[in-house]
């Protein structure tokens, strides 16, 4: 099955290159047709996209109302926000509020691609090399008394096992298939760690256990 790829982005020479770059995959279909300045370009073009690229740098902060808003919708595409920067402050704040990756707008089409089909397969992606400092803020923001050990023992030994996948790398699908549940019982098991660790994404809780730099 093939993956819809929807692409909203202000820059229309930049769009119309990235979609036909893409549309030559046998494995991508590629929405197009954006408006760059709208409020909420989802109800222009990705209405039925499993993944949406999404340019990070929108004027204000289009981008992160935009993750925030689909973030809670069952039907909603994953996002991939492109930009031309890729700094640590704005991953965080945009991963925060449902963003499933960040890639900076140089990258080749082959890491694009290797994204979007991790992203479509229920993956989150980060800049490898902004990966450590992203964390490293995530854990900044976290109350220093906190006591982590006490929060993950709040887990029940399934979410747990749930968590460690994720922190090796895996994907939701991954973790269902490995688990042997269905990816909905996994979203389920995530909620609830989240819920209980007092977190408001995946990574966060990843962070979570992963001893301060």
């Amino acid at each position: 099955m093939g993956i819809t790829v929807a692409v909203v982005d202000q820059e229309a020479t930049f769009t119309d290159a990235l979609a036909a770059r893409l549309q030559a995959e046998e494995d991508v279909e590629v929405v197009t047709g954006m408006l760059a300045r709208a409020a909420v370009p989802y109800m222009i073009v990705g209405r039925n996209a499993d993944v949406m690229l999404l340019d990070a740098d929108l004027p204000g902060d289009i981008a992160a109302r935009l993750c925030e808003e689909l973030s809670g919708r069952e039907d909603a595409p994953r996002i991939v926000l492109l930009s031309h920067t890729c700094e640590p402050r704005r991953i965080l704040e945009t991963m925060q509020v449902g963003a499933a990756a960040w890639l900076g707008k140089d990258a080749s089409l082959d890491e694009l691609l290797r994204v979007i089909r991790g992203v479509a397969r229920g993956e989150t992606w980060l800049p490898p090399a902004q990966t450590g400092a992203v964390l490293r803020l995530l854990l900044a923001e976290r109350d220093r008394q906190l006591d982590n050990d006490r929060l993950l023992a709040t887990l029940t030994p399934r979410e747990r096992e749930v968590l460690g996948y994720l922190a090796e790398g895996a994907g939701r699908r991954d973790v269902a298939a490995r688990l042997h549940v269905s990816t909905h019982t996994v979203r389920t098991h995530l909620q609830n760690i989240m819920a209980k660790l007092g977190v408001h994404s995946v990574l966060e809780a990843v962070a979570l256990t992963r001893p301060p730099a």
